[in-house]
């Protein structure tokens, strides 16, 4: 099995739950430091209404800005078939992002829409996205808990997965641990079950990490095959429409920390991801 790691950048996830809001300039001038470092695919932003997520309520004219190039794919992500429309106007974008929840309670916060209705708009995105020659990637949210005591097991989340995959076609799916409630046992029993049972399809991990769990989940989905990884500088960012509080992503530099201790290559540019770095501590006032 190949030890090569897809890393996923997420400056979208980073900032949609920040209030004050951050110039386009600099957002542009951060995803274009991050353009140049290597990463496989930058999550850059999203086309949702701009009262559910009103940081990335510029994600055309950030766009507009990018220096792109032939390595790193673009990635937007969207709620519902109109944001997907928008997203699909441009040439520029690859791939789509769509979270679809397991949860009933989340998809109504998160896209405003049952879980039924939401596979139904997968389908019709995935339809359009087909149509412009671009990949549906599926957020599969709630993928490893929940947290409004609803019903959750990995045959449940095995349910839904094979649905999109057998019935709609969907080649790449992302497990999302949506609120930070993963062990390393329950990624390792879904990623084994998944891989089992959607043997055909790219699966990745999207964590939303509690402190010093990240190398022992990262240990976990490795070791049964998981190689797409989602990260965010820091580990800034989260889901503001899963709780209160904000937990934050697996850090860029926790992910790479932990390739290096296990001797794999990240393959980024060291001197684009330094200045990337800079960059981020810039834009979210590190010290």
């Amino acid at each position: 099995m190949s030890s090569s790691i897809k890393i996923i950048e997420c400056p979208r996830d980073a900032m949609q739950g920040i209030v004050e809001f951050i110039p386009t300039a600099d957002k542009i001038t951060y995803i274009n430091s991050l353009l140049k470092c290597g990463f496989d695919t930058i999550d850059f932003g999203s086309f949702v209404s701009p009262k559910a997520i009103p940081q990335l309520r510029d994600t055309a004219a950030v766009l507009k800005g990018l220096e792109l190039n032939n390595t790193t794919k673009l990635l937007a992500i969207v709620a519902n078939e109109r944001g997907a429309k928008e997203a699909l106007e441009f040439d520029e974008i690859n791939c789509i992002g769509f979270p679809f929840s397991i949860s009933e309670q989340f998809q109504q916060r998160n896209t405003n829409s049952s879980i039924a209705d939401a596979f139904d708009t997968v389908e019709r995105i995935q339809a359009l996205s087909a149509n412009k020659g671009k990949e549906l990637i599926i957020y599969l949210s709630m993928g490893f808990g929940n947290p409004y005591r609803e019903e959750w097991s990995p045959i449940l989340a095995l349910t839904w997965a094979e649905k999109l995959v057998n019935k709609l076609g969907i080649t790449t799916l992302a497990l999302s641990d949506t609120i930070g409630c993963a062990s390393a046992e329950n990624v390792r029993g879904l990623f084994e079950l998944f891989s089992k049972e959607l043997p055909s399809t790219e699966l990745g991990a999207h964590f939303h990490v509690k402190p010093n769990h990240s190398y022992s989940l990262l240990d976990a989905a490795f070791g049964v095959g998981c190689r797409r990884f989602d990260v965010a500088f820091k580990g800034m960012g989260g889901c503001p429409m899963a709780k209160d509080d904000l937990t934050g992503n697996l850090g860029t530099e926790e992910l790479l920390n932990w390739m290096a201790l296990n001797n794999i290559d990240n393959m980024l540019d060291k001197q684009a991801f330094s200045l990337a770095e800079k960059e981020a501590r810039r834009l979210f006032e590190m010290n």
